[in-house]
Formats: structure tokens, C-alpha cells, sequence
């Protein structure tokens, strides 16, 4: 799905003075893009950090801003940009440990995967994985034969670990281009067919063929 086209140069530098980069927006796009991706993704640990510290500030500020009888309009200015950025703060925070939950054993046995987590939300995941172990291991699998009492897979016949649920990659997603990026080869089906992608477009496209992308930053989800 493609939005319209052009030589990408004029429209580039028309889309780039849309795009804030203010630390807020920062926030909002890895939000975004967290909630859109199939697979966790890398914390953004400075940002998260560089965002707390903003609220503590701006909460200093309206607290100094009261005392002071300040207009209670500007009061009001400073408040809702504390709860959008605590809103988006916190749904970040909750898409990835959601995320975590829902695939906590993948996450673990995949390297890559699990050097993306925090180290609160590894901790998080370890503590995850021994609740749910536990749990199967009482509720179910100490009461099957031997061979069917994995958590991980159906039997032990299995070569793979069939019962561990994993990120569908293959999944369509809608991605915005955040600058020209001339024609590019984003079907996996392994024939050529390259796609001019040109800044501030709109594709669905499958998550894997532009995974590289998305880490890069040249993409958005949305």
C-alpha cells in the first residue's frame, strides 16, 4: 500500500520539518512502534531515563509554579504535558512486559531477544519463567507419563520446542518512511522486486522483510 510517489527530494525535506525530535516525540515513536512490532524490541534505556527525569522536573516546576499562585492556565499547560508524557511512559513500559509475558521462554533461549531487555526487565522475565513452570509443573505436566511432561515441548520425541509461542515475523505491518530510501527489496519471496520508497509514504508490508529497517530508524511503525 503506497501513498503517492515523487522524486523523493523535495517531499523528503517537506516531511523531515513534520518530524519533531524533541524527547516526547522520541517517546511517542518508540511507543508506537514498540505496540506495532510483532517481536520486542531494543529498550531505550537512555531515553526512558532522559523522560523520567523530565517529569521529575516538570513536576517540580508546576509545584513551584502553585506556590507561587501562578496563572492556573499555565498550571494546567505544564499538567497535561506530564500525563502525556506518564501515559506514554507507562503504555511503553506495559507493551514490553506484556510482550514478555506473552513469550518469556522464546525470549530466553534467544540471545539477541533477550540482550534487548532491561536488566529490571530481565529480572522480570526470570521471575516470570519460575512462576510458570512452577504453575504447569503443579497444575498439569507432574500428572502426565514422563515423556509428555515438558514445558517446552509436546513430547520428547520433538525435535523443536513446539509449546513455546514465538512472534509471528511474517505478520503485515503498516510502516511510514522517515526519508527517502530509493527502491529497495522488501519481498521475501525471493524474487526481485525492489520498492521506491520515498519519505513520509505509507506501506503494509510483512514485519521480516523490513526488520533491518526499523532498527535502523528508517522506518516507523504505526
Amino acid at each position: 500500500m503506497d501513498s503517492g510517489s515523487g522524486d523523493g527530494t523535495g517531499r523528503f525535506s517537506d516531511y523531515e520539518t513534520l518530524i519533531s525530535t524533541t524527547d516526547a516525540d522520541l517517546l511517542k515513536r518508540s511507543w508506537r512502534n514498540e505496540k506495532a512490532a510483532p517481536e520486542i524490541l531494543q529498550f531505550e534505556s537512555d531515553l526512558v531515563q532522559r523522560s523520567r527525569e523530565q517529569l521529575q522536573l516538570m513536576e517540580e516546576t508546576v509545584e513551584e509554579l502553585v506556590s507561587n499562585d501562578e496563572d492556573p492556565l499555565t498550571v494546567s499547560l505544564y499538567q497535561m504535558d506530564i500525563d502525556r508524557t506518564l501515559f506514554l511512559l507507562r503504555s511503553y513500559l506495559r507493551t514490553r512486559l506484556q510482550k514478555i509475558e506473552k513469550f518469556m521462554f522464546h525470549i530466553q533461549k534467544t540471545a539477541d531477544l533477550w540482550d534487548r531487555l532491561s536488566p529490571p526487565e530481565q529480572k522480570f522475565a526470570q521471575r516470570s519463567i519460575q512462576d510458570m513452570k512452577r504453575h504447569l509443573e503443579n497444575s498439569v505436566l507432574s500428572k502426565l507419563p514422563v515423556q509428555y511432561n515438558s514445558h517446552l515441548k509436546q513430547t520428547a520425541a520433538s525435535e523443536e520446542d513446539d509449546m513455546v509461542p514465538e512472534p509471528k515475523l511474517d505478520a503485515f505491518v503498516i510502516c511510514r518512511t522517515r526519508k527517502f530510501l530509493g527502491a529497495l527489496p522488501v519481498d521475501d519471496s525471493g524474487e526481485e522486486n525492489p520498492l521506491d520508497m520515498y519519505a513520509g509514504d505509507i506501506y503494509a508490508l510483512r514485519y521480516k522483510s523490513i526488520k533491518p529497517l526499523i532498527e535502523s530508524g528508517q522506518l516507523d511503525l504505526v
